[in-house]
């Protein structure tokens, strides 16, 4: 493999939050090869101001900034790009724009992660209005038949670090109904927020537990090294057949402004710096 670092970026789609960028930077950190460099990007706030996107209607509006980060990312380089949400919002979209570019995302990452890990595997959800969207997107990735089911412990995304201690009893609970009365045997923690618990939980339960941020990480890391190696480039034929280019100049919107509101870089050996910090 070419002595040139990986380059994967992570993006969060939420307004720039140093905070925020610091625990995924610390999961990178923590989780990366040596060699691989990983930019912890999030939205400008000229996208909105968002502090989660469980709504599908914030969704929406958040998409146009994946896009955008997705499509500076490839011109920048990097060679993979992970989708910081696990509705894998965009997911489709970005991989248009995204050229030779790998692009994944926490719940296609974290179900491939499971398979090979058990037969059957549980997700641990935030609020139950997730579990329609979310077992939509696990049937269309193909995992329906192994999944035990969805356990919700009715805490929205911004709730799940305002009391860790009760978030920790909910999230084990949820985890015991799925594993003692379900039989799962993983589980899959269905918040790219609930970065580090997921030790606790393989701890009390004794089945493998899968953080969706370091799935989407992992994935990324993995596919661009086999890229590398294998020679396995996306293709961008048929049902991911890229716009022309001159159509996305005549529409607009798709490259005009900032595509990234904060950037913090975990380099190759660990250290880490702050880049056109918004």
């Amino acid at each position: 493999m070419s002595e040139k670092p990986l380059k994967i970026m992570y993006f969060s789609p939420v307004a720039s939050d140093h905070a925020h960028d610091e625990i995924f930077a610390d999961m990178a950190r923590d989780n990366k090869l040596s060699g691989t460099e990983v930019h912890v990007t999030s939205m400008p706030r000229s996208e909105g101001s968002f502090s989660h996107i469980e709504f599908r209607s914030y969704e929406a509006m958040a998409t146009r900034g994946i896009i955008r980060a997705a499509r500076q990312a490839a011109r920048e380089g990097f060679d993979a790009f992970a989708i910081g949400c696990f509705y894998d919002t965009a997911l489709h979209d970005a991989r248009e724009v995204s050229g030779g570019m790998i692009v994944t995302a926490p719940c296609q990452s974290s179900c491939e992660i499971a398979s090979t890990l058990a037969n059957r595997f549980g997700v641990i959800v935030g609020r139950r209005k997730w579990v329609h969207q979310m077992s939509a997107t696990v049937r269309e990735h193909g995992h329906e038949h192994r999944l035990s089911g969805f356990y919700h412990v009715e805490l929205g995304v911004t709730e799940f670090q305002q009391d860790h201690a009760a978030t920790g009893r909910r999230l084990i609970e949820a985890g015991r109904k799925a594993v003692e009365e379900d039989f799962a045997e993983a589980l899959i923690l269905g918040c790219t927020m609930e970065v580090g618990f997921y030790r606790e939980l393989e701890r009390q339960l004794g089945v493998p537990v899968i953080d969706p941020s370091i799935a989407a990480l992992k994935r990324a890391e993995y596919a661009a090294i086999l890229k590398r190696q294998c020679g396995w480039v996306p293709s961008r034929k048929w049902s991911c057949e890229a716009p022309p280019e001159d159509e996305i100049a005549t529409i607009g919107g798709f490259d005009e402004g900032e595509a990234f509101g904060s950037r913090m870089v975990v380099g190759a050996n660990g250290e880490s710096t702050i880049r056109n910090a918004a």
